[in-house]
């Protein structure tokens, strides 16, 4: 299998950590965003939404939307439970990624880590704090609970939303007033095969 990512992106990093957790063999291939790659013919005709990470099969079927491409991988898996409200749980904290977590940390991050803090941003980078925040808030309540974000066992819930926590500090999101999801983090690296990102 092949994957199509940008390995500085959470959204990508979640993919490559499933890979590591489930030891699954995959090509990875290097888009650069910035540099339009994901807007070429060639990349379109696999994803007509223009985004990553791809997956793509041996048989050519493509799968975008990273928390699908983790819940694919890791089907059959302890990292997806099949159990019906244990796996709703999962994609609750996916859905709450999605909505509540990423538009506010992942932008911010991207806003200074990938374009630097422009002077026309800055106003937008500042408006991400206070829901980046009400959603560290959250987790902090969850994971006071519970050692993983889903109960008491690690998931693709908690891949979802390492990958843009562990690195929340480069959106301007300081970490010390949430000490259960600063232990979280710990602890999810810990796991056997965790590979940094890169």
């Amino acid at each position: 299998m092949k994957i199509y990512g940008d390995r500085q992106s959470g959204n990508c990093y979640k993919v490559q950590l499933a890979c590591d957790f489930l030891n699954i063999d995959h090509e990875w291939i290097d888009v650069d965003i910035l540099a339009n790659e994901t807007k070429n013919d060639d990349f379109l005709a696999r994803n007509p939404n223009g985004k990553i990470p791809l997956l793509e099969l041996e048989q050519g079927k493509t799968l975008a939307e990273s928390n699908a491409i983790i819940n694919y991988l890791a089907s059959g898996s302890p990292l997806y439970p099949s159990e019906r409200w244990a796996q709703a749980q999962v994609l609750q904290w996916q859905f709450f990624e999605q909505y509540s977590h990423e538009p506010f940390i992942a932008v911010a991050r991207f806003i200074n880590k990938y374009l630097g803090l422009p002077d026309d941003k800055v106003e937008e980078y500042e408006s991400k704090q206070t829901g980046g925040h009400k959603a560290l808030k959250v987790m902090e309540q969850q994971l006071g609970k519970t050692p993983f974000l889903a109960g008491d066992n690690v998931t693709t819930a908690d891949i979802s939303l390492y990958a843009y926590t562990h690195v929340a500090h480069e959106g301007g999101f300081d970490l010390e007033a949430y000490p259960a999801v600063k232990a979280w983090l710990s602890r999810v690296a810990a796991l056997p095969n965790f590979k940094a990102m890169a």
